[in-house]
């Protein structure tokens, strides 16, 4: 049904732009009809032709745009988020061991009165993936060939 009504849209929009590039226009630059009087009508029976057709295309047009809004709200389903089933939340993964530290932590040591307690942070060792420490440069090169003197 879609298709035909679509085929039927653009047939209409094609012999609108025909249409309306017939009517005599009044700047006299595009209008391709009228001429003289020996045609099989007369130029004002020709226009109130031309007119009518006009009106009667972009009516069955908007006729035509109308049903394809209306054919494609239909097939489009629509679905409110509050209409859909519960679903249920992925459980979360156990998170991997933390790995164990090299040396115990330390009790922090007691603040004196005034003073915020001191933070130790013990940072683990490196992970699989992360990157490695950068390689110490290398030292002065010897020279290949002999100083001139």
């Amino acid at each position: 049904m879609l298709a035909v009504v679509l085929t039927v849209h653009l047939l209409l929009a094609v012999s609108l732009i025909g249409v309306v590039l017939l009517q005599k226009s009044e700047g006299g630059a595009l209008g391709m009809g009228g001429g003289g009087m020996s045609g099989f009508m007369t130029g004002r029976s020709t226009a109130n032709l031309l007119t009518r057709t006009t009106a009667v295309l972009a009516a069955l047009f908007f006729a035509t745009s109308i049903a394809l809004a209306v054919l494609a709200a239909r097939q489009r389903a629509s679905h409110s988020v509050i209409d859909l089933p519960a679903q249920t939340a992925p459980t979360p993964a156990k998170p991997a061991p933390a790995p164990s530290p090299a040396k115990p932590a330390q009790a922090p040591s007691p603040a004196e009165p005034g003073q915020a307690p001191p933070i130790h942070i013990q940072l683990p060792p490196n992970l699989p993936g992360a990157p490695a420490a950068p390689a110490a440069p290398a030292g002065p090169a010897e020279p290949n060939a002999p100083l001139a003197k």
